[in-house]
């Protein structure tokens, strides 16, 4: 099965990809307000900011390790927390931080970040591996690096 990922030299893509990362990064790092902001610093329109957002991830080079941070919905059992985790590890995910909210109407919103350097397969496999956990409502990633 061939990935949904794929890696390309930007030089080949539309401008509005690598703005959409630009805009992303000052929204990160606090520059900007607001999306309307972002958008309007980099020249691209609030609609193709969000058209393409959770798209397109920028790629740090030369580190050895890639990140990535998932955000899941599961619902509040007992264990499964840990058996996502068991999950990870047996794919070769190294876990660097978990944020957990309350469950509230039976279900806990989790947003992991994990060093996916060592993961065997690509990480569309990994994300599969995840929804099919019993409890499991909604697991998306994302960000990449």
């Amino acid at each position: 099965m061939l990935s949904k990922y794929l890696l390309v030299d930007k030089a080949i893509l539309p401008e509005y990809y690598e703005k959409v990362i630009e805009a992303k990064a000052l929204l990160s790092s606090g520059a900007v307000k607001d999306v309307s902001e972002a958008s309007k610093a980099v020249g691209i329109s609030r609609s193709t900011y969000y058209k393409y957002k959770d798209y397109v991830f920028p790629i740090s080079e030369g580190t050895g390790e890639r990140r990535a941070v998932v955000s899941m919905t599961l619902s509040h059992k007992a264990g499964l927390l840990g058996e996502v985790l068991g999950e990870l590890s047996t794919q070769g995910a190294n876990i660097l931080t978990i944020n957990q909210n309350p469950p509230i109407n039976s279900r806990a919103h989790v947003v992991l970040s994990m060093d996916i350097s060592k993961v065997v397969g690509d990480s569309e496999g990994l994300i599969k591996s995840l929804a099919e956990i019993s409890g499991v409502f909604h697991v998306k990633l994302i960000a990449i690096e």
